[in-house]
């Protein structure tokens, strides 16, 4: 259920009707929007009678959401919302008109390495930087990241320039710190379906960056963006990293296609990962130029000084001088669609 308030419609009456919907043991999710606010309904086992909301002061109209997504759909917000980011240089701001970039190293290998990124990223132009403090990996023998120091890495790294600090959490202990130290929550792609994880991520003060899982539907990433929303942080984002396919020419395969299908039912703005989704340095510009054309609301790219030594995913991480050119490709495009680039 929906309720859709007036355009005029004051705090006071928004939180009465909040109040009214708390008091019957359900969960009300206020969503401002450009003209009105609209309030989602959700924790109802079963169908629950609320045509009485609409003679509340302030009330337009109740309307039933048909979708299994409740928060995330367009019927409860027609327009596309805004991921909002403070940094130290500013408010960061992806989807839109606005076009965000994400660019960093794979992994945190010392503080050394991490500000040689830092400079050179934020000197090619992006004000959001990624990097793995905690790394999922297939083999348990593989570099698996330096954790909490990794984290104060980062840290020390936003301050000296003006970064926001985008990094992935892997279980509800690590959320905690990375909600401590950073700007932007990471889900990956593995932990797209650990719903407690999810959870724990909508009760978090910071905003979400959720990855599509290797072998989810868009129902499935839709539902799990529900997941963080329904908990009542609603500074959410999707990322699609490639899915796993029959193709064996890349990593995964980038389904570029799911960008447009995501903004035809849902307000929340969609990033694309080209480093991961093809595993191929030599198809990450080629890719990210897709994606923006294809309407993307950002990019997430891994770069590093020295990809080839790099301890984490250096066959698909690009040289900082590649990513400058490629920033220039991205305005380039981003200009013809008429979004700014950050």
């Amino acid at each position: 259920m929906l309720v859709v308030m007036k355009t005029n419609a004051s705090e006071q009456e928004i939180r009465a009707v909040c109040e009214r919907i708390e008091n019957l043991g359900l969960k009300a999710h206020p969503i401002p929007g450009e003209t009105r606010t609209a309030i989602g309904i959700t924790g109802n086992k079963s169908a629950v009678d609320l045509a009485f909301l609409d003679s509340m002061p302030g009330v337009v109209e109740c309307i039933p959401v048909s979708k299994p997504y409740k928060l995330v759909g367009r019927e409860v917000k027609p327009e596309d919302s805004v991921l909002v980011i403070p940094t130290p240089s500013g408010e960061v701001r992806i989807g839109g008109p606005h076009f965000g970039v994400i660019a960093g190293p794979c992994a945190v290998e010392n503080r050394e390495q991490f500000f040689a990124a830092a400079e050179r990223v934020r000197a090619g132009g992006a004000r959001l930087m990624r990097g793995g403090a905690y790394k999922p990996r297939t083999s348990p023998y593989s570099f698996q990241g330096l954790g909490l120091e990794g984290l104060k890495i980062m840290a020390e790294a936003r301050e000296a320039y003006g970064v926001g600090i985008v990094t992935e959490a892997v279980d509800n202990e690590s959320l905690d710190l990375v909600e401590e130290y950073a700007d932007v929550i990471q889900i990956g792609a593995r932990n797209m379906q650990n719903f407690s994880l999810l959870k724990r991520a909508g009760r978090a003060r910071k905003p979400v960056l959720l990855k599509r899982g290797m072998a989810a539907t868009l129902d499935e990433f839709l539902m799990a963006a529900e997941y963080v929303m329904s908990e009542g942080n609603y500074n959410v984002a999707l990322c699609e990293r490639g899915v796993r396919t029959f193709s064996d020419h890349t990593r995964n395969t980038l389904d570029l296609s799911v960008v447009p299908a995501v903004h035809g039912v849902s307000h929340l703005p969609i990033l694309v990962d080209p480093s991961h989704g093809t595993g191929r340095r030599t198809k990450v510009r080629p890719l990210s130029r897709a994606a923006v054309a294809v309407g993307a609301d950002g990019l997430l790219i891994e770069v590093h000084h020295d990809p080839d030594h790099a301890l984490s995913d250096g066959f698909q991480s690009i040289s900082p001088e590649e990513f400058e050119v490629l920033m220039g490709e991205v305005r380039q495009i981003a200009a013809v669609l008429s979004r700014s680039v950050n």
